[in-house]
């Protein structure tokens, strides 16, 4: 059997969100069937770690897909191409974007369709290309896998697409997440908010990331109670939009704010397992696996009460209404306490082991393989 795989996100040093599903469901996937030749598609030269196995042919296609129009060459025409050279069993695409104009049996991972509901958090461009082609994509893809129940009845009501033909494959956790010890979590908050307890935020810095909010609450929380909590930025500016400057410059207490910037996958458990919560309070997510991150690392959450994050969570973290500051500030406060605390860390570290790579991979694979049948 032939599987070729977009696999264009894999990128040494820059693997975010999507990146790292691909990497940990691939990469397993690679070893749990020898017998698959797999043909990794690139945008650029790949780097060796990501050829996971020797059933692994790595093709490389032109142009490095990083804009719209660029997005249409790639999947149009150069993958159109060397599906047609390669002549797979089926094509899969861990990022959703399909080539529309193969005849290769196709299935596509959705992760979230946020730009259905906030188009105005995107670039014109970007949200022109995802409109156009992405309810293209769900019509055209034999079968569909997202990452939750919440996901997949989203497609099928912005899309129209039957249910039947949409699997779901939870997301994982890094393994490298666990606890650590008082003494570590010490040298962590020494080296970066100067040995104060802080709320965590990971993520892009993205309008739908709830950043604003999140600066306003911390402010009103710092406001109403007597602490030294700081809070920690950890993520790119890439997305930074002006609403979310405004809120950050009207801040009062913008001096205990810490921006880590981009962190790798040992810092960020590191400082996951060292806050006194991790603060997720986004408006729209398809998953959110930060909020496992933390489970796995003892850290309490506060997250949001809408999409899928109460999926996630169930009912081990604070539930808030990410559109309201005050609620926002009283769950820190609440977080406070160190009863709160311990109780969410341990309905956290059970909710945790209902989620693995292992299970998506097999997840996935399964939905790949009922596309074939």
């Amino acid at each position: 059997m032939k599987i070729a795989v977009n696999t264009r996100l894999l990128l040494k040093g820059k693997l975010e969100g999507i990146g790292w599903v691909a990497y940990e469901t691939l990469r397993r996937m690679v070893k749990n069937h020898p017998d698959v030749e797999f043909y990794f598609l690139f945008d650029r030269q790949p780097d060796p770690m990501f050829l996971f196995g020797d059933n692994v042919k790595p093709v490389v296609l032109f142009p490095p897909a990083r804009h719209p129009f660029l997005f249409i060459w790639f999947f149009e025409f150069s993958v159109k191409k060397a599906l047609k050279k390669i002549q797979p069993d089926l094509y899969f695409s861990p990022d959703g974007y399909l080539s529309l104009r193969s005849k290769v049996p196709q299935v596509a991972q959705f992760h979230d369709l946020n730009f259905e509901h906030f188009p105005k958090d995107m670039p014109w461009i970007h949200l022109w290309h995802y409109k156009t082609f992405f309810p293209r994509f769900a019509r055209k893809a034999k079968r569909i896998v997202t990452v939750s129940e919440f996901s997949k009845q989203d497609i099928v009501e912005c899309y129209g697409i039957e249910p039947e033909k949409i699997d779901v494959a939870y997301n994982g956790v890094n393994d490298k997440f666990a606890p650590i010890s008082d003494k570590e979590q010490e040298t962590i908050r020494v080296k970066y908010t100067g040995g104060q307890p802080y709320f965590m935020f990971v993520g892009s810095l993205h309008p739908r990331k709830n950043l604003a909010r999140l600066f306003t609450a911390f402010d009103l929380f710092k406001g109403q109670t007597s602490n030294n909590v700081k809070l920690l930025i950890v993520g790119e500016k890439r997305w930074w939009s002006d609403p979310i400057e405004q809120a950050y410059s009207q801040m009062r207490f913008k001096d205990e704010v810490v921006f880590a910037g981009r962190l790798s996958a040992e810092d960020l458990h590191l400082v996951t397992a060292a806050a006194l919560a991790s603060v997720y309070v986004s408006y729209f997510e398809g998953f959110g696996i930060p909020i496992l991150e933390a489970f796995r690392c003892d850290t309490p959450v506060i997250t949001s009460n809408v999409t899928a994050m109460p999926e996630v969570a169930d009912d081990a973290a604070l539930l808030v209404d990410p559109f309201s500051e005050a609620l926002i500030a009283e769950g820190m406060t609440e977080m406070l306490d160190e009863n709160v605390r311990e109780a969410l860390k341990e309905k956290g570290r059970e909710r945790a082991k209902d989620f693995s790579w292992d299970h998506a991979a097999d997840a996935i694979w399964n939905c790949l393989m009922k596309s074939i049948e």
